[in-house]
């Protein structure tokens, strides 16, 4: 049981850095480049089952539409695609591990699952990790644990987040309430896609912000039974709203309104998806999976639209070839 209904998707990074070049922000371009070749090499001939089935994209190749559709897909950060000399990615082909060369740190190693898989996230992270550790010299301190830019990465480096919908209890304004609470416990609630960010479709990160003096393990299990008690609260909440026939009449007419739309926009779209979502996990909407659901929200960001399209589209054009990729989805659920 991952707790479909709420938790979306499992993310963990790790924060790494090689020994004998100085912090990204300090390196030459020449030593951008030398980092970049050496993780590069690690990954592709590091014996691992998984190194044939990575890509190397070197990110001044991208356009603008195909960097930004990472952002959307939160396979990369926002600040990954800023211009900097050496800059790299290592991406599966399932999409499920991807490997930031030169952000913030020399490695940012993360691995997304479906719903909340946080131990077989942390295993996938961990081999890859060993692997790297083998092959290249990465900065560790007995005291300080390994050595990251940023001072609150300290320790073991690692970030572990699950994506969450909890339309219920933004409904119920309870949110503020909920991430000062957190923030006591040493996690932060954020928007979609990290900090500074807005919850669009009702989505949150809830994540770890202690990394140092506390095991990997430690706080993978803090982070799992907080995410289960705030997955509850949003159960509960549901409960009584999905009763509402305000609530059943938006559900039922936001499928009608994706099925049939010809012209939808991307704020549009998040709002009435995530509506569908809950009536889908709360059986108000029969047979639509929640995968297929996700899978809409994912695809039909504006510069993901405009990356697979392989053009850049007009505002008018995204409306129209996002409307028409939900109806299709969606014409083969009769509801």
């Amino acid at each position: 049981m991952n707790n479909r209904e709420v938790i979306i998707s499992t993310r963990l990074r790790l924060a790494r850095n090689l020994k004998n070049y100085p912090f990204p922000c300090r390196m030459t371009p020449e030593q951008a480049q030398q980092v970049a070749k050496k993780v590069k090499e690690a990954v592709l001939d590091g014996g691992s089952v998984l190194a044939n089935r990575f890509k190397y994209i070197d990110m001044a190749e991208l356009t603008q539409e195909q960097a930004v559709s990472l952002v959307e897909k939160h396979l990369i950060s926002p600040e990954f695609i800023s211009e900097a000399p050496g800059r790299g990615l290592l991406l599966l082909d399932d999409e499920t591990v991807s490997i930031m060369i030169n952000e913030e740190d020399h490695i940012r190693l993360q691995v997304i699952m479906d719903g909340l898989d946080l131990n077989k996230a942390y295993d996938i992270a961990n081999k890859l990790d060993t692997m790297l550790d083998e092959t290249l010299s990465l900065a560790f301190n007995d005291k300080l644990g390994y050595l990251t830019q940023c001072p609150t990465n300290l320790g073991t480096g690692m970030r572990a987040s699950v994506m969450m919908h909890l339309p219920a209890l933004q409904e119920a304004h309870a949110m503020g309430r909920i991430a000062e609470n957190l923030s006591k416990l040493g996690l932060t609630l954020r928007g979609t896609y990290g900090e500074g960010s807005e919850p669009k479709c009702a989505m949150y990160q809830l994540s770890n912000q202690v990394t140092l003096g506390i095991s990997e393990q430690t706080a993978i299990d803090n982070l799992k039974n907080i995410a289960l008690q705030l997955s509850s609260q949003e159960k509960s909440s549901r409960e009584s709203l999905v009763q509402n026939i305000k609530t059943r009449d938006a559900i039922s007419r936001s499928f009608g309104i994706l099925r049939y739309a010809r012209l939808i926009s991307n704020d549009e779209s998040m709002r009435l998806l995530s509506n569908l979502r809950l009536g889908a996990a709360e059986g108000v909407i029969k047979k639509i999976p929640l995968e297929e659901i996700d899978k809409l929200i994912r695809e039909t960001q504006p510069a993901t639209l405009m990356s697979n399209a392989g053009k850049r589209l007009t505002p008018a054009e995204r409306d129209s070839a996002r409307a028409e990729m939900i109806s299709k989805a969606l014409s083969k659920y009769a509801v």
